[in-house]
């Protein structure tokens, strides 16, 4: 999330790619970037996490621990990054009404996707070379996203305890968008559409807005999720930092609760994203390369010696009328003794 607001800060100066230095990392919340990481980029994000919760109508207490997981991989080319995305947990719960406890453990979320980008809102962006305000301060057209599509599949592996009589392969489909409010403020939202064709479809969406501080290193988000279900439905509120310590290197901690009681939740969050950098720039024909941004086009003759110009040779009074000369005064009173004959 904070790669996100320092790329952000810098990209749009020279128009954005997919491609760029700094790690592009979707921690430490749970929206997705409109961006991909890039072609023959492989990143890393994981992270630990432990959840209580309790649950008035079933008498119900939980502890869980586990551990998120995505790699994400730039494939083919700069618009285009498969994902794949899981959560792996233990929950210890305890039933109250019985005295007896109970554990389950597995993959509460296992999925794999691509996500494309089919429309770039900073690709031919220019900032404004008279105005500091323009670049600097909020404007109503810093609203319109960048977007992306995403298209998956969930899956579940053997008696998972979490998704009982679910199959074993059921799709998912997302819209990603992305605004840049402005040099220091990232908006991020994504709605859903999950486990299509279960008895318990899922519609989704997350919204989070990112703040870098004056030492673009440190970022805190603030992300609302929320999702309806016939097996569950919640709201919930997180908030958390982020720190880069270097280009391929990022740390963040998050923490966040729910708004209802069946159940109430409290989790907590603290991950590192990394990225293994294996981009390599393609050569660009000169025919296909952009003239603007390399001092104009190369016309024909442009490699040609110019002819030197001829030295002037006159007075510096050629601009200056001074009167007939002599020699003309003596023509112009011949021509007129013609013309008296």
């Amino acid at each position: 999330m904070h790669s996100i607001l320092f790329a952000c800060l810098i990209i749009p100066t020279f128009g954005i790619s997919q491609y760029t230095d700094v790690i592009n990392s979707n921690r430490p919340g749970l929206s997705v970037s409109a961006y991909a990481v890039g072609k023959n980029v492989l990143q890393l994000e994981t992270g630990l996490f432990y959840e209580q919760q309790d649950h008035s109508l079933l008498n119900t207490q939980s502890d869980l621990f586990g551990t998120d997981i995505s790699l994400r991989y730039g494939l083919l080319f700069e618009r285009l990054e498969l994902n794949w995305e899981s959560t792996f947990q233990n929950q210890k719960i305890t039933f109250e009404n019985f005295g007896t406890t109970d554990s389950r453990t597995d993959f509460y979320r296992n999925r794999i996707g691509l996500k494309f980008l089919i429309y770039d809102r900073y690709k031919n962006d220019k900032p404004n070379l008279y105005s500091w305000k323009a670049n600097n301060v909020f404007q109503l057209k810093n609203l319109i996203p960048s977007i992306s599509v995403y298209a998956g599949a969930n899956f579940v592996l053997g008696d998972n305890p979490f998704y009982v009589g679910d199959p074993t392969i059921s799709p998912r489909v997302m819209v990603a968008t992305q605004s840049r409010l402005s040099p220091r403020f990232v908006l991020i939202s994504n709605l859903s559409y999950d486990r299509i064709g279960t008895d318990f479809p899922e519609m989704g969406y997350t919204i989070s807005l990112s703040h870098a501080f004056r030492d673009p290193k440190w970022s805190v988000f603030v992300e609302n999720q929320g999702f309806d279900s016939d097996r569950y439905s919640d709201v919930l509120l997180r908030g958390g930092v982020a720190y880069l310590f270097n280009e391929v290197l990022q740390a963040d901690m998050n923490l966040g609760a729910s708004f209802k009681n069946t159940p109430s939740r409290i989790f907590i969050s603290a991950g590192v994203s990394y990225r293994f950098d294996f981009h390599k720039d393609e050569p660009k024909a000169i025919e296909d390369q952009n003239a603007d941004g390399n001092g104009g086009e190369i016309k024909k003759k442009s490699l040609k010696k110019k002819k030197k110009k001829k030295k002037n040779t006159g007075t510096g009074a050629e601009d200056i009328d001074l009167g007939p000369t002599k020699k003309q005064l003596r023509k112009l009173k011949k021509e007129a003794k013609k013309d008296n004959l």
